[in-house]
């Protein structure tokens, strides 16, 4: 698929494609079918509380590096007709808090202008026996004519169908190199995205990124562009 970089100032959505803009680990805004969606605005992130005119802000599960609560109310606040859509147990913590969320289960979908988000898996991955397991809910990001994006949170265990686009978690405490590779090949999207990146060192990050791109099957691409630069991933 071919990679357009567009300035900051330009306007992302133009139809007839998704455009992503990454604010560091797991948080990314797409722009698809008419809607943007944020996507994890976690405690590593930075920029994406300047954001406006969003139509929904999702959040795959409850760990800070996804979910800032204490940037969550300014950000709702400046984004007044943005629904807040979470994980089932993320959700259930947040309105005992005085949010107002709608919680998306696995196989579950919601609306926004012309974008469908469903949800997908259910479990947080494994990071150690000793560690209880929390809920972790992957976004499909469908728009009709449009690519498919699929942000799966913490885990390598739902591989849907159809995915044009994989945002694809770099590295992480539950990960292996190895399990990065075939959880890429398994989903088989030609065109992937870096998230979960925050926690290495940018010669690290180099290492991961060097790695996966020469194990990836000749048919899939590997995009990195750069934080706060949107990217656009034409209709396929």
């Amino acid at each position: 698929m071919a990679q357009t970089l567009l300035r900051p100032d330009e306007e992302a959505w133009q139809g007839g494609a998704v455009h992503l803009t990454r604010y560091g680990h797991s948080c990314l805004l797409v722009e698809a079918a008419g809607a943007r969606i944020l996507v994890d605005p976690g405690g590593f992130s930075h920029g994406f509380e300047e954001l406006t005119g969003l139509d929904a802000v999702l959040v795959t599960h409850q760990h800070p590096d996804h979910l800032d609560v204490e940037r969550l109310p300014a950000l709702l606040e400046a984004n007044d007709g943005a629904r807040l859509v979470a994980e089932p147990e993320v959700a259930a913590q947040l309105r005992e808090n005085g949010f107002d969320v709608t919680a998306l289960h696995p196989g579950d979908s919601a609306s926004f202008a012309g974008a469908t988000v469903t949800g997908a898996g259910g479990e947080h991955a494994e990071i150690h026996a000793d560690i209880p397991l929390v809920g972790n809910v992957g976004m499909l990001v469908t728009g009709e004519g449009e690519p498919t994006l699929f942000h799966p949170g913490d885990s390598y265990g739902a591989t849907p169908d159809g995915v044009d686009v994989l945002a694809i978690p770099l590295t992480a405490p539950w990960a292996r190199v190895g399990m990065t590779v075939d959880f890429a090949r398994a989903v088989g999207a030609p065109a992937l995205v870096p998230i979960h990146d925050a926690i290495v060192s940018p010669q690290g990050r180099a290492i991961y990124v060097r790695v996966l791109s020469q194990l990836l099957p000749e048919t899939a691409t590997f995009h990195d562009p750069e934080p706060g630069t949107a990217w656009e991933c034409p209709a396929p």
